[in-house]
């Protein structure tokens, strides 16, 4: 046998979940490569595959056998082996049978801990072909597959009914039987061009023949690639350009084995509608891809991708032509309907939508975020009267029937019928903006109503939740409040707004009234949102141990604590920082077991004995007067790098200083001073967490 051989595993089941193939596709490819790595058979690489009917994996250069290895155990130790007189005790008796020999089979392991007996065998390597069935299985069973189907009379439950099972090492079936199907070496083709079997000769020939003979391409990637560039050369053939959606047309690779891309056209009439709405349908319904100008208007044009090579094409584009049309003639209803009152007629309807049991309805909640948002927007030189407007009409497009119908609209449908009822354009904009940022990278509300509200959402459900004992846990956050609260540290921190965060939690927790059941509720969410803050820092490059100096003097504004958080890191590239650092750290430890860490803690200069206490106690009285307006303009950079100068003196106070003198009033004058020390760095942050 050789040593090393390619391998293909190919599953052929009913259409497996379209959004989810990718996954499904990623985490089977996982499943083996940790299953051969936990065998010790090492592998080239591996290759997966996925279409609609089939997860596939082409193992290249597989170890055919495990290699042989040596298997020690460990037995009694030397000194309870052996009895006075030399014996073999009980216990080293016991130990050389359960290994099947003889106490004198035994060897004597010596290590710096004491003496052992050991039982050493080399032990041959199991075939590969033998360990395949027990690590395909294995994946399998750990895919992320919410719900598991059975079907008709077989064993095993997977993700959709399973047909085929293809294991080939090299040109070799290797026997065995999953989920009721057993391995052999035929494949199946496209479920139309090519429904019969393929015999596959050879793992590496299996995506070439799957595309030549069964008429399937395999690769999920190329496949996707093949699509978009389908989609795009189309749109460029109708004057313009698709709008590719990454999620819809991973979708569309899901869906399709032999994808050929068709262009349709739609009634002009329809392009008075919103373009969101039309896209949605388009995209959610159908799964076609809009078209739009160079300009960025839409086109009366959609493409859609079809799994077949249609001998009648035009057949086919009549045909999804006439699916689409009541799909938009629903959206134009829709889109008629709502029009015929305006948005803030609609509030009262809020009354009836419950947002949290012990929380209250939408209404109630609207009603908090709109004194929150105007008294954000006020803080920060906007308009409290349009946040608070914004604020009330932000949820009312809940209840209209297009977001009914389509619910990743709403915000954007807010913003449309606002402006159509002559609203604010900054309230119609910060409808939209509520929702900002929605995901990871996302874009921030640009106008200040759209900040302010956007904040006051988020905030107010984070209080509520965590004010009622529900904090996220675990991976359950039906809420998404890790994502709202990363949403505000960035909205605060990118758009430099001087907010403080812990008043803004008191002001949102207090218009709970009584609700709230939970204690210390505010310090509860900030704490929170320092967890999120330290994990949006670490993303920004600053080291763990800045963030934790920054962190000891628990600044509460974010934008603040990133300014702090610069200085520190600036800081500590300076020479002096690691001799501050170690100072500020031995000052702290005096103070601290002194119980000497009070703020008001005087120095009485007629009780300064020595020249470097003295030139201590200049350099800090100075420096309190240097530094206020440096703190004052937040400039923690300049105050930093003021105090690095009192590097020397600092550090000749040490030298030359006993702290703890035995006259009581002379040490205790000395702990004062070295505390108003310690408190000039506190202004910025604790630099003794500074690691070296």
């Amino acid at each position: 046998m050789k040593e090393f051989e390619d391998v293909l595993i190919e599953l052929g089941t009913e259409e497996l979940p379209p959004k989810a193939l990718a996954k499904l596709s990623q985490a089977f490819h996982q499943g083996v490569e940790e299953g051969l790595n936990k065998a010790e058979l090492s592998f080239g690489e591996i290759r997966p595959y996925a279409t609609p009917r089939r997860l596939a994996l082409v193992i290249s250069k597989m170890q055919t056998k495990q290699p042989d290895r040596t298997v020690e155990r460990r037995g009694p130790a030397v000194t309870a082996a052996f009895d006075e007189d030399g014996n073999p005790t009980k216990a080293l008796q016991g130990f050389a049978s359960s290994c099947g020999v003889g106490v004198d089979d035994l060897e004597t392991m010596k290590t710096d801990k004491g003496a052992w007996l050991v039982f050493k065998q080399e032990q041959a390597g199991a075939e590969a072909s033998a360990l395949l069935p027990e690590i395909i299985e294995q994946s399998l069973n750990q895919l992320p597959i919410p719900k598991r189907m059975r079907w008709g009379d077989l064993p095993g439950e997977f993700v959709r009914p399973v047909h085929w099972l293809v294991v080939l090492q090299g040109s070799r079936v290797v026997p065995m039987e999953i989920l009721g199907v057993k391995s052999d070496q035929f494949s199946r083709g496209h479920r139309f061009h090519h429904p019969e079997a393929v015999r596959i000769s050879s793992p590496m020939t299996y995506a070439p023949q799957m595309e030549t003979e069964g008429h399937v391409l395999v690769d999920f990637q190329a496949r996707k690639e093949a699509i978009e560039g389908q989609v795009i050369e189309l749109a460029a053939k109708l004057n313009g350009e698709a709008i590719i959606n990454p999620d819809l047309l991973d979708e569309v690779t899901g869906l399709v084995e032999w994808p050929v891309a068709l262009a349709g056209n739609f009634d002009q009439r329809f392009l008075e509608l919103p373009a969101e709405a039309l896209i949605s349908s388009m995209e959610g319904h159908q799964k076609y891809f809009a078209v739009q100008s160079a300009d960025g208007k839409l086109l009366p044009h959609f493409i859609t991708v079809s799994n077949i090579a249609s001998q009648d094409p035009t057949q086919v584009i009549a045909g999804n032509e006439r699916v689409i049309l009541p799909r938009l003639s629903d959206a134009a209803f829709f889109w008629d309907t709502d029009r015929k009152q305006p948005l803030a007629a609609r509030q009262e309807q809020l009354k009836t939508i419950v947002f949290q049991n012990k929380l209250g309805t939408v209404y109630d909640k609207s009603a908090r975020v709109a004194t929150l948002a105007a008294e954000i927007a006020a803080q920060v030189g906007g308009d409290a009267a349009l946040a608070e407007r914004a604020a009330k009409l932000a949820k009312c497009d809940l209840v209209t029937e297009m977001v009914g119908e389509f619910p990743e609209l709403q915000g954007i449908m807010g913003r449309y019928y606002a402006r159509l009822d002559g609203e604010d354009n900054e309230v119609a904009e910060a409808l939209d903006e509520q929702y900002l940022p929605r995901f990871a990278g996302d874009s921030l509300p640009s106008t200040i109503s759209g900040q302010a509200v956007s904040l006051a959402e988020k905030l107010d459900t984070l209080t509520g939740l965590f004010g009622i004992g529900q904090p996220p846990s675990g991976v359950k956050d039906p809420f998404a409040l890790r994502r709202a609260a990363l949403g505000v540290l960035r909205i605060i921190i990118e758009k430099e707004l001087d907010l403080d965060l812990a008043a803004l939690l008191q002001s949102a927790a207090n218009s709970f009234g009584d609700t709230l059941s939970e204690k210390a509720v505010t310090e509860q969410v900030m704490s929170y949102f320092y967890d999120r803050l330290r994990g949006y820092a670490l993303e920004q490059g600053f080291k763990a141990d800045e963030f934790e100096a920054v962190l000891a003097v628990k600044p509460s504004k974010p934008l603040d604590f990133i300014q702090r958080l610069k200085a520190v890191a600036a800081f500590r590239q300076l020479e002096q920082a690691e001799s501050l650092a170690a100072g500020n750290k031995r000052i702290g430890n005096i103070l601290r077991k002194n119980d000497a860490e009070a703020d008001d803690l005087q120095v009485n200069d007629t009780l300064l004995e020595e020249a470097a206490e003295k030139a201590l106690a200049e350099k800090v009285s100075q420096a309190r007067s240097d530094l206020a307006p440096l703190t004052a303009n937040a400039d923690y950079t300049g105050v930093l790098n003021y105090l690095a100068g009192m590097r020397e003196t600092i550090d000749s106070f040490f030298d030359d200083v006993m702290v703890m003198a035995d006259d009581e009033a002379v040490r205790l004058n000395r702990l004062a001073l070295l505390n108003q020390t310690r408190a000039l760095f506190l202004g910025v942050a604790d630099i003794s967490c500074l690691q070296e």
